[in-house]
């Protein structure tokens, strides 16, 4: 009865997993929260089912075989999320948004960056990459995830998916080769390695500009083809002229903003709060902010407008107080 020879000491192990499986279910659901929930329905499948594991395979092995189908029947309407660049051409940046795109669903943001494979995979939680997962068919995105992602060997995909190994290598290649079609250019510079203290100054960088509203100081931390996006509209802008166009005419009430720090997708990402419209004191939850950066540049911002959700999740309070000094320079 699995490696320590009680059922027990297997669902005390399972539990270990909980936190790379959350990784996997989001990077196959694009949403944190529906990954939550599967990984939930597989600790609940897995414990109901313990008795019945054999030990043929890697305990490991059995729970993701558990959480492959959960996600599976999760995927069965045929419904992927998805980011504005994905429904539409970019647009201009001086023009409002039309109203909102009720009937998209929406690839979310992610708390932190899975430490538990960042250092290695850094490239693989961040945002435009699920997103570009979800292009591929769900057990193409499983075996991609799988043998890319979390280094499991071609005969283990094998065995989770019931099929051959010459199957799950084809499976792997096609799937490489969507995605690469998916990621242009400046996306697969985006994923190259970073130094991280470079991040982080230009992180901060852009948080006292965006505040300030400097729009000559944005200019000199966006990459030339850096891209915004504002879900849940499906509008979004390539380019510095239609960025700045933007901020200084329809999203103009961000001025003065503060922008408090946070995690998201293995990047810097911020709390947006905007002042009181009524003129008073202190300001309000307006978007999350998620900054990707390509080498010593802003490649890509998507700030997430549903902060009733989100701010909860990340941790960010319902409101700021006037004297605040977060976000701003010092």
């Amino acid at each position: 009865m699995g490696d320590d020879g009680t059922g027990a000491a297997a669902a005390e192990r399972i539990e270990e997993f909980r936190r790379e499986l959350i990784g996997y279910c989001y990077r196959m659901l694009g949403s944190y929260v529906e990954a939550e929930d599967a990984v939930q329905e597989t600790m609940v499948r897995a414990w109901r089912s313990i008795d019945r594991f054999e030990g043929r395979s890697a305990l490991r092995s059995w729970v993701y075989r558990i959480a492959g189908n959960v996600c599976l029947d999760a995927l069965a309407s045929g419904r992927r999320r998805a980011l504005p660049m994905d429904l539409s051409g970019p647009s201009e940046g001086g023009t409002p948004p039309a109203p909102v795109e009720e009937s998209a669903l929406w690839v979310e943001p992610c708390p932190g960056g899975d430490p538990e494979t960042a250092a290695a995979t850094g490239e693989s939680v961040r945002l435009a990459f699920v997103a570009a997962l979800q292009h591929l068919p769900p057990r193409q995105r499983a075996t991609l995830i799988l043998r890319d992602v979390l280094g499991f060997s071609a005969q283990e995909v094998a065995d989770l998916h019931g099929s051959t190994v010459a199957s799950a290598n084809s499976a792997l290649q096609r799937a490489r080769a969507t995605l690469a079609v998916r990621r242009g250019a400046t996306d697969a510079q985006a994923g190259r390695p970073y130094d991280d203290r470079v991040r982080r100054v230009l992180a901060e960088r852009y948080a006292a500009a965006f505040s300030r509203h400097d729009m000559e100081e944005l200019n000199m931390l966006l990459h030339v083809d850096a891209t915004l996006c504002l879900p849940p509209y499906a509008k979004w802008m390539r380019g510095v002229p239609d960025i700045r166009a933007w901020l200084t005419g329809p999203a103009i009430g961000c001025r003065g903003s503060r922008l408090v720090p946070t995690t998201a997708n293995g990047s810097p990402a911020f709390g947006q709060y905007r002042p009181q419209p009524d003129g008073g004191t202190g300001y309000v939850p307006w978007a999350l902010q998620v900054v990707e950066f390509s080498g010593d540049r802003i490649s890509g911002i998507t700030a997430f407008r549903d902060t009733d959700r989100l701010f909860p999740l990340f941790g960010l309070p319902d409101r700021l107080g006037e004297d605040v000094r977060l976000g701003v320079p010092r």
